[in-house]
């Protein structure tokens, strides 16, 4: 498999892929870009990749927020013509819980709500456990969005799964829908800064401010997103256990390497949580093999709540 960037994921912004103006670089345009050069001689150049899985440079001064520039968008239709997806490498994790650690911070998270756990997994008694980060699958069919009575779960055209919690009243159905357990309900008042308190609702930073009463679960970091950056989880991890991207472009990235969605699941054997049940889950993984960091117990890292669970 070809790796497209070797980049430092630190560079992202100013030389990997730019989500959301990858699309002003396709097509006609493109041909533009390629065949004129900078308008001014120190024109910052950005490198892209284009739908053909080609790196090319094309001019700073040339490039628009797209999404953003469209009078058609809004919170609950998302991104024209995009669709988010993740890939998740069992191989590479190791449980530093970094990705948790960040989440939490940037969401203003604490204790049991964690939007993002690792559990120790092991098919067999004489299977080899490996560790399995796991967070919310943003299906394509989400049962949470059909069960909510008040339309404050919604799933957005770019394939994101989010939480009005301006309309959230509480009822625990989208919990008891969800068939991978991964959102978690406010008991008691958030441990949230006056600041954040504060701050008016808005479903694309979901968690601030979170609200008693309300539920909470990742939201792929659409504030992150909107601004051409990866999620938290996916610029925290040490390992590069993450890879984020859009399926219509056909391309992933954790911020160091980048890949052709399509053919990164093919060799790898990629594969989703529950297929049988027809949610179309966002999220793939790669099986834990050839491990980059051989398994480890025990480590001081690993939250008490991070509770240890098996396969059936």
């Amino acid at each position: 498999m070809e790796n497209k960037d070797q980049n430092p994921r630190r560079d992202f912004l100013s030389k990997g892929l730019k989500f959301g103006l990858v699309a002003t670089a396709g097509g006609v345009a493109l041909v533009k870009y390629l065949s004129e050069p900078a308008k001014a001689e120190n024109d910052e150049m950005v490198e892209l990749m284009t739908t053909e899985g080609h790196m090319v440079q094309v001019p700073k001064s040339e490039m628009h927020d797209h999404h953003k520039s469209d009078s058609s968008y809004n919170v609950r239709e998302g991104m024209p013509g995009k669709k988010f997806v993740m890939v998740i490498d069992l191989a590479r994790c190791k449980n530093a819980l970094k990705c948790q650690s960040s989440c939490n911070k940037n969401h203003y998270i604490t204790g049991e709500n964690a939007w993002l756990k690792v559990y120790k997994m092991q098919d067999a008694p004489a299977a080899s456990p490996y560790w399995m980060p796991t967070t919310c699958q943003h299906c394509d069919q989400p049962p949470c969005v059909t069960v909510c009575p008040v339309d404050a779960t919604f799933k957005r055209r770019d394939g994101l799964v989010l939480i009005d919690n301006e309309r959230c009243i509480g009822c625990r159905f989208c919990m008891a829908a969800c068939p991978y357990s991964i959102r978690v309900f406010n008991w008691s008042e958030p441990e949230q800064p006056e600041e954040v308190k504060k701050m008016v609702s808005n479903p694309e930073y979901a968690g601030v401010p979170s609200k008693k009463g309300t539920v909470d679960k990742c939201d792929f970091c659409p504030h992150m997103i909107d601004n051409g950056e990866l999620p938290h989880c996916v610029t925290a991890c040490p390992n590069g256990v993450f890879f984020f991207g859009d399926k219509y472009e056909d391309v992933v990235t954790n911020g160091a390497e980048t890949f052709r969605l399509s053919e990164l699941l093919k060799e790898k054997a990629g594969y989703r949580l529950m297929e049988s049940l027809g949610t179309e889950p966002s999220v793939y993984y790669l099986p834990p093999v050839n491990r980059v960091e051989p398994f480890e117990d025990g480590l001081e890292n690993y939250d008490e709540f991070n509770s240890v669970k098996k396969t059936e």
